[in-house]
């Protein structure tokens, strides 16, 4: 049996610490909906939130540290539905509807936070990072699965780098009109591809 996956909590915090991260989101939030990613620099989440730069320079790096922070923090609601939702999405299910279920709530959740991940792209290099969160989910799951003679190290790679941010939001980069059309047919590819390396959707690991 695989070790359950564990997406693990953020360190603890001292609370002077908890406070300025949850207010500096807070504020870059209020920047993001009065005037888009454009508006949110470093001087200025220094400037509303009445915290001093070193502290925002501290906390997020670069400015596209804040969009990461963003992301990160509107992730957990899916980290939290991976680890303990219902089925097929949470435990529960075979593997490879699990699969095809995160894959398809990855999508959606880049989709609907498009604006904020492709800033938190922005001068980041994919390769030379630790493995992302999506590579070792589905390394769990793969492990699941009696896939003969699969380099599933490999296979949980290459999989993943079809959820990575910069290639969906190359195919998410369409008028808001298209955006849902978009959307469901990468969904659609997804499972496909997932079926076609792993087997079909509802059948239990032996």
């Amino acid at each position: 049996m695989s070790t359950p996956l564990t997406w693990g909590a953020p360190p603890p915090e001292r609370a002077d610490a908890a406070r300025n991260r949850q207010r500096l989101l807070a504020t870059a939030r209020e920047l993001l909906a009065e005037a888009g990613p454009d508006s949110l620099t470093m001087d200025r989440l220094a400037e509303r939130s009445g915290l001093g730069k070193g502290t925002v320079f501290r906390r997020f790096g670069t400015r596209a540290g804040i969009f990461q922070a963003l992301l990160d923090d509107n992730e957990r609601a899916l980290q939290q539905e991976i680890l303990s939702g219902p089925p097929p999405l949470g435990p529960g299910a075979p593997p490879v509807d699990r699969l095809i279920a995160y894959g398809s709530a990855r999508i959606r959740f880049l989709a609907e936070n498009q604006a904020i991940a492709r800033a938190a792209t922005e001068g980041r290099r994919v390769s030379g990072r630790r493995p992302p969160l999506s590579q070792i989910h589905i390394h769990v799951l793969l492990r699941e699965l009696d896939l003969p003679d699969a380099d599933v190290d490999l296979l949980a790679g290459q999989l993943a780098s079809a959820l990575e941010g910069p290639l969906l939001l190359q195919i998410f980069d369409a008028p808001e009109q298209y955006r849902t059309a978009r959307t469901d047919r990468f969904e659609a590819g997804w499972r496909y591809l997932v079926e076609r390396v792993c087997g079909p959707a509802g059948t239990a690991a032996d």
